[in-house]
């Protein structure tokens, strides 16, 4: 018996990658317009890529600092994506969509947390 494939998985080489590229911007689109919670955590990456740019921290720092604000953004795609299948699936109250949404929303918690320490770690040794 042949395994059901998605049409997406028929492209291969450059049109694979055009293909993608258009997929990620489109979820990006899609996620700006209808996820407050991305909106808000998108306009926080920005002002927290610009002020780690004037920092006077090491590059490996910038990145850090950087780089856990871009981790927020990824948790808070997949956590949407989650939530998106859950009500895909069914719009009914269940034990078993309630975990999988809160699960979800914890990891977004925990990388929100996350990048907290790594702010505040950083900040405390380069102005303490």
């Amino acid at each position: 018996m042949e395994q059901p494939t998605s049409e997406f998985k028929s492209k291969g080489g450059f049109k694979r990658i055009l293909a993608a590229s258009s997929y990620t911007v489109q979820g990006l689109a899609m996620a700006w317009r209808i996820e407050h919670a991305f909106r808000q955590e998108v306009l926080v990456f920005l002002l927290g890529l610009v002020f780690a740019w004037v920092l006077p921290v090491s590059g490996f720092q910038k990145l850090a600092l950087i780089g856990v604000l871009l981790l927020v953004l990824i948790v808070e795609l997949v956590n949407s994506a989650i939530e998106a299948i859950v009500d895909r699936i069914s719009l009914e109250k269940h034990p078993l969509s309630k975990n999988a949404k809160d699960f979800g929303s914890a990891a977004v918690g925990l990388t929100m947390l996350l990048a907290a320490i790594t702010w505040g770690t950083v900040l405390y040794n380069r102005f303490m």
